[in-house]
């Protein structure tokens, strides 16, 4: 990668300034320093940084490695071989060995808040030491070894967003055990296509959760899961809402209570924790990605690259010490959970909260940043616009004084919300727009305080991140669309996919696009005079309303047991502002008629199947669906734009070019027609509105065609 890119067309973009950094002592400008003075290189700035990372990213990771304060038991022999290429899934520090859970236990502060709990409807803050933790986890660990859990096998948590999840987690790491976790409101569904792929010895869960003010019973879900899990040894109920004596787990086989799993014998000793020295590659987590063709992938993500390019993520570019509080707004089943947990590494304090994030009101998490004394919070995208629209004003109802750090990911970042954050949140905070995935299960590009925050803008490409956009003949671009690529070898892509022995569907995810080169499924475009990156949408099928990011497919998979439904199709919409919502489509089985019985009854199917989240905004009649061979889904239009005029009847999607099996107008549940038959958008190019060049076709994805479809 040339330091000064030649760009096929490049189009400056003006970008208005709204933060600087106010320091050259940050962890970012001492990592630069001490590079320099080691590498004999002359860096003046984070652009001459990051493209010496790039170019040199073993002797980077080597650099890193030993700057991070990374705890290991035996040094590593090799960085990484580099005739191998990123699709080639070389191994990292090849004979090192260490323990993720013991890097993040390592702090000897015992009296130390390692993390806060907080949950909606309580008034109360749990605090736990870095000592009580270390207890905690040596119990659950204990346990985890006395049942025959060991290296490898998986354990897995349905559980809300608490102080046992991380123990649990931090056992089973310790152990060499592989974590794997989803959050409550996720349905049987949801739970199973993840869970049962990977054959989990043993579970947590909890017996209900509170959300948005309503408590919802877990009891019946966790039975069926239960059920669908035949290899589970062991089922840990947590008392989380009622008392341990006011559930009843007599349904449920081989459940215990947590107090009882902990318990040790009359006259026995606390146990002590025990950290297993595993290589560099060991699995850590199994993530899933979306499930856009079949049920999700597992990816598993090792415990070295999990815990460098976390370490890299927290001190570098977010220059967190042991001084700093995080709370990232999250459940157990996105990844974010993991990164926040990384973050006890560096001796920081996590902040647990599971609930609403506006109940009792929208000032939930601002009360949280001034009780606790909180300095980085991070959220989704759309929670920001939610209190724009709302109205509400933190800076003139909070202190904020300790917070330093906004963070933003899920989706795409609106410009206009970077003058929200600096004129009514605070005015001297860095807004960091993070951006990465699952896949990688950290970030490609984020916040960065040694250089400054443009509107509209994710800061700087991060360190050891070789990512371009690039055009659809393989080409970089510069200041225009492009596919989100990364060229070279990372620590933090997967090892492996679960179940995939011949690598045939990691090869297809990620390198059937450009071969040999990692395509994410973004769109981005790179600012060529700031180095900005703005994020265009996903370029795959994955949809991602307010930020929740799931697969067509797992809407197929319930809607395909209604007999009602010949076939469905399942796409997202696009206003002008870039923000999505989930419309689906349905074909009607012959003698069966579309009505509010039917809409309503599949709602229900995949909220309970599912969850809320995935139930999409509208759900429509479409007399035809178009196919091509291979049973495949496809509408093939290259310039679908991402922002259309919206039918104020029916608000439904509309396409500049509408295949001829769309002929005629679909109807909502009132039978009303949408459109005109025929009718066809005209293009707004107006400020603000992403070009109609850009391709977005591939959000009608490829998908099984329903056993019951004739086309």
């Amino acid at each position: 990668m040339s330091k000064q890119p030649r760009a096929r067309r490049e189009e400056i973009l003006e970008s208005q300034v709204m933060w600087e950094p106010d320091s050259k002592s940050t962890h970012m400008d001492r990592f630069r320093a001490a590079v320099a003075a080691a590498c004999g290189l002359a860096l003046e700035n984070y652009d001459d940084l990051y493209h010496w990372s790039v170019e040199s990213y073993s002797d980077f990771w080597a650099e890193f490695w030993k700057f991070s304060g990374l705890v290991f038991s035996r040094m590593y022999d090799e960085v990484v071989d580099m005739t191998k290429g990123i699709a080639d899934i070389p191994e990292w520090f090849k004979g090192s060995r260490l323990n993720y859970a013991e890097n993040l236990l390592q702090h000897k502060e015992n009296d130390r808040v390692a993390l806060y709990a907080a949950r909606e409807g309580k008034e109360e803050i749990v605090k736990v030491t870095f000592e009580e933790l270390r207890q905690q986890v040596a119990l659950f660990a204990a346990a985890m070894r006395k049942m025959g859990v060991k290296q490898g096998d998986r354990v897995v948590g349905y559980l809300p967003n608490g102080v046992h999840a991380v123990e649990a987690m931090l056992a089973a790491a310790s152990i060499g055990a592989v974590w794997s976790s989803t959050s409550p409101d996720f349905g049987v569904n949801g739970v199973l296509d993840r869970f049962s792929q990977i054959q989990p010895k043993l579970i947590f869960s909890v017996e209900a959760v509170v959300y948005n003010s309503k408590e919802y019973s877990h009891m019946d879900k966790l039975q069926q899961v239960v059920k669908g899990l035949p290899d589970l040894k062991k089922v840990v109920l947590i008392p989380y809402i009622s008392s341990k004596e006011k559930i009843d787990i007599s349904k449920i086989p081989n459940s215990v209570f947590l107090d009882d799993f902990l318990a040790t014998r009359k006259g026995e000793q606390a146990p002590q924790l025990e950290f297993e020295q595993l290589p560099f590659s060991h699995p850590l987590f199994i993530m899933f990605s979306s499930g856009t063709t079949g049920a999700p992938k597992c990816m598993v993500h090792s415990a070295g690259g999990t815990l460098i390019q976390h370490l890299k993520e927290h001190i570098l570019h977010g220059n967190m010490s042991s001084s700093d509080i995080i709370l990232y707004y999250t459940t157990v089943g996105w990844m974010m959970w993991n990164w926040m947990v990384s973050a006890l590494a560096t001796g920081a304090a996590v902040v647990l909260y599971d609930g609403s994030p506006l109940v009792p009101t929208p000032n939930v998490l601002w009360d949280l940043v001034d009780r606790i004394g909180i300095t980085i919070l991070g959220t989704g995208a759309k929670w920001l616009a939610v209190l724009e629209e709302k109205n509400m004003k933190p800076a003139e109802t909070h202190s904020l004084q300790t917070l330093h750090t906004i963070l933003s990911t899920g989706s795409p970042l609106k410009a206009q919300s970077y003058d929200y954050v600096y004129k009514c949140i605070k005015s001297s905070v860095l807004l960091g727009s993070i951006s990465g995935g699952t896949d990688i299960i950290s970030c490609f590009m984020g916040q960065n305080f040694s250089i400054p925050v443009y509107k509209g803008e994710i800061q700087a490409r991060n360190l050891g991140m070789a990512v371009e956009a690039w055009n659809e003949e393989g080409k970089a671009v510069w200041g225009e669309s492009g596919e989100l690529v990364c060229t070279k070898p990372i620590p933090c892509q997967p090892t492996h996919f679960w179940n995939d022995e011949n690598g045939n569907k990691y090869r297809k995810a990620y390198f059937s696009r450009f071969p040999g080169v990692w395509t994410h499924g973004d769109y981005c475009k790179i600012n060529p005079k700031t180095g900005g990156i703005i994020m265009l949408g996903r370029s795959d099928g994955t949809l991602n309303p307010n930020g929740v990011r799931f697969g067509s497919s797992e809407i197929y998979n319930i809607v395909e047991a209604f007999e009602e439904v010949m076939d469905s199709l399942c796409v997202p919409q696009y206003n002008k502002d870039g923000e999505e919502r989930v419309l689906l489509f349905l074909k009607m089985a012959s003698g069966h008629t579309f009505g509010p019985d039917l809409v309503k009854s599949i709602r229900n199917a995949i909220r309970n199947g599912l969850s809320a989240r995935h139930v999409p905004s509208l759900i429509l009649e479409t007399k035809g669906i178009p196919r091509r061979r291979a049973e495949a889904l496809w509408i093939a239009c290259r310039g679908f734009p991402r922002s259309l005029p919206i039918c104020p009847q029916a608000s439904t999607l509309l396409m500049q070019r509408r295949p001829s099996s769309l002929k005629k107008p679909t109807r909502t549940s009132q039978g009303t027609p949408v459109c005109r038959p025929g009718w066809s958008p005209s293009l707004s190019t107006g400020p603000g509105t992403p070009q109609p060049s850009m391709p977005a076709m591939a959000h009608f994805q490829q998908r099984r065609q329903s056993p019951r479809s004739s086309c």
